[in-house]
């Protein structure tokens, strides 16, 4: 909101006049009358009250000659009228501000109808008062507490639940989950996985430290592996092709036999290569036939 100050107010009546002139209007002799000098045309004061004065913005009658009159951006006031629409204080020598629905207010009504309502006590943020916005709303700095333990927040980073604001270490205690891994309480972000969280940072391959979160993973005896250490340092061997079975990809399906494991697609009879994957096989040696080539051996 701007705020003006007034020059203060004017009066359009002139000295009598002392030589032969007529009025503009009616032609009347205004000579040893009172008369008014309007757009440097003499007009008596009966002329100008019903033709020329202006409409007073407050009451609404005709500001007179001998009245004093103040404007404003092409609005009129009679001197007493010119007063602050909250308090009733005379404004004609006084800062003042307009509002845009065109009420005149002095500056301190004014400061109070331009500035925020606090949402803790409801009274008027004034100008200059150390306060807090957050999502529109205004709080006074001392009104905007933890609504657990009521201190104020200030300039403290804080965290809402519901319509709710808690500090950082009431939050932890009241809210926040605890990782699986290292047993701390996880304040933002973090993983889920098999209905435990976990902290990002904590969420890493056992062998390599790797983070995994977005990435391909398997467990193993409660702990996790990238692909690529699974494959080198946890997965077992294929008995077929010797290359790791890890799981991921073709390698889904595997056979386990005694303290043997195949790809299901390395599961082949030695002799005619035919799969063996839910069939019956022999073993003979290192190898694997089918029924029909084992009784060829």
């Amino acid at each position: 909101m701007t705020f003006y100050r007034h020059s203060g107010p004017r009066s359009y009546l002139s000295s009598t006049m002392s030589d032969r002139t007529d009025c503009f209007y009616c032609r009347d002799n205004l000579q040893g009358k009172k008369y008014v000098k309007k757009d440097d045309k003499p007009v008596c004061v009966r002329c100008f009250e019903k033709l020329c004065a202006n409409t007073c913005a407050e009451c609404r009658k005709p500001i007179g000659a001998d009245a004093k009159e103040l404007t404003h951006k092409n609005r009129h006031w009679h001197e007493d009228c010119f007063r602050c629409a909250k308090c009733y204080k005379p404004l004609a020598n006084e800062p003042f501000a307009a509002r845009d629905d065109g009420k005149i207010m002095c500056g301190k009504c004014g400061a109070r109808e331009d500035s925020h309502r606090c949402q803790g006590c409801y009274k008027v943020i004034m100008p200059g008062e150390k306060s807090v916005e957050y999502k529109h709303k205004s709080w006074h700095e001392q009104c905007f507490t933890c609504f657990d333990c009521k201190q104020p927040i200030s300039s403290q980073s804080f965290l809402t639940k519901g319509d709710d604001f808690y500090c950082s270490s009431c939050h932890e205690k009241k809210f926040a989950k605890n990782c699986a891994r290292c047993k701390e309480p996880i304040t933002s972000g973090g993983i889920n996985y098999q209905d435990k969280p976990w902290h990002s940072e904590c969420f890493v391959c056992h062998t390599c430290k790797k983070p995994l979160a977005g990435a391909r993973f398997t467990a193993h005896e409660d702990e996790f592996y990238c692909v690529d250490c699974y494959k080198t340092s946890v997965a077992k061997k294929c008995s077929g092709c010797q290359n790791p079975i890890t799981g991921f990809g073709r390698g889904t399906n595997v056979v386990n036999y005694e303290d043997k494991t195949w790809h299901d697609y390395c599961f082949n009879c030695k002799k005619c290569s035919l799969s063996l994957a839910h069939k019956r096989f022999v073993i003979n040696g290192e190898h694997i036939y089918c029924t029909d080539c084992a009784k060829k051996l």
